[in-house]
């Protein structure tokens, strides 16, 4: 899949260092990440930012990862569900068709760190994201929408990650580069075909 990971909520201007929308539809890019924690963290991008430039780059018919997740120090408060619930919230309040979205967790605390959260806790967080689509957008968009799990997904964490019930594919970032990739790739093909 080819992706870019940003683009701006607003269309042409003066923008410097941003990308529009409009350019990665010219240039056929199909996906754009949106809500990465280093943009939320060293941008300060809000929730509700992130929420408007998701609906703006769907609007100009891009696709959309999504990311939500929290940072160390939330999940070690108990508070990572009502982080990642209004994360979500902002981005649910803006999104009318879930069709073009898919929703990437990545806990802050496991992305480039070569932590990374065990199976049981990915699987916690996405069954409670998709009990909180079913809630609060509908039950169709819980069962449709692609949960997928970011965070030091490596060759060797794959199968096990892959195999949770409620992980529908990876964010992968540096294990992309290695030749370990094509165990990422072929344990998210078992669980498609099965």
């Amino acid at each position: 899949m080819s992706d870019i990971k940003n683009c701006w909520v607003k269309k042409g201007g003066a923008f410097t260092g941003e990308v529009s929308a409009e350019m990665l539809v010219n240039l056929d890019i199909p996906w754009v990440i949106l809500g990465h924690s280093e943009r939320r963290a060293l941008l300060n991008e809000t929730n509700e930012f992130v929420g408007d430039k998701v609906a703006y780059a769907l609007a100009q018919g891009l696709k959309v990862i999504a990311c939500v997740g929290e940072t160390l120090e939330q999940r070690e408060a108990g508070s990572t569900m009502d982080v990642v619930a209004a994360q979500t919230k902002a981005i649910a309040d803006r999104v009318s068709n879930w069709s073009n979205v898919v929703i990437a967790y990545e806990p802050v605390w496991a992305i480039g760190t070569g932590k990374v959260a065990s199976p049981a806790q990915a699987q916690e967080v996405h069954d409670e994201l998709r009990k909180w689509l079913a809630k609060n957008v509908s039950a169709d968009v819980a069962a449709t929408t692609r949960i997928i799990y970011g965070g030091s997904v490596n060759g060797g964490n794959c199968k096990e990650l892959g195999g949770q019930a409620d992980v529908d594919g990876f964010l992968v970032g540096g294990a992309s580069l290695k030749p370990e990739f094509i165990d990422i790739i072929k344990a998210a093909e078992v669980k498609k075909s099965a």
